[in-house]
């Protein structure tokens, strides 16, 4: 059983920046992709970064490009998420997700674990 626990969350004023962090437990975290989402409140969850098992393919949601860098270290069982210059509708509970598969998904239903997920409120 693979378990995900996100760190890292809370407030930050626009222009500021946060780094989350995932620690996953279980095994074969190298062989799996990972990915950020996001869901604000009366909001679906979105996909925020996504990365491949190697680290060496990502995809970011086009409001973030630029702003935010998902990385890994598969050496600790880590993902995290860089997050700067935020803004207030950046504001969500962020979750991390993982994937039984080395390619990543872009779709929350592509994943097969979930963290509990972390408060992120960016004030103007």
């Amino acid at each position: 059983q693979v378990q995900l626990v996100e760190s890292g969350g809370g407030l930050v004023q626009a222009g500021g920046s946060l780094r989350l962090s995932c620690t996953a437990s279980g095994r074969n975290f190298f062989d799996r992709a990972m990915g950020w989402f996001r869901q604000a409140p009366g909001k679906e969850r979105e996909l925020v970064a996504v990365i491949s098992s190697s680290g060496t393919l990502t995809r970011y949601r086009n409001s973030v490009e630029g702003r935010f860098t998902i990385s890994r270290d598969n050496a600790k069982n880590m993902v995290y998420l860089q997050m700067n210059t935020l803004k207030p509708e950046d504001t969500a509970v962020y979750y991390c997700a993982g994937r039984n598969k080395g390619y990543y998904g872009l779709a929350p239903r592509d994943y097969d674990d979930w963290g509990p997920g972390t408060q992120v409120t960016v004030s103007s």
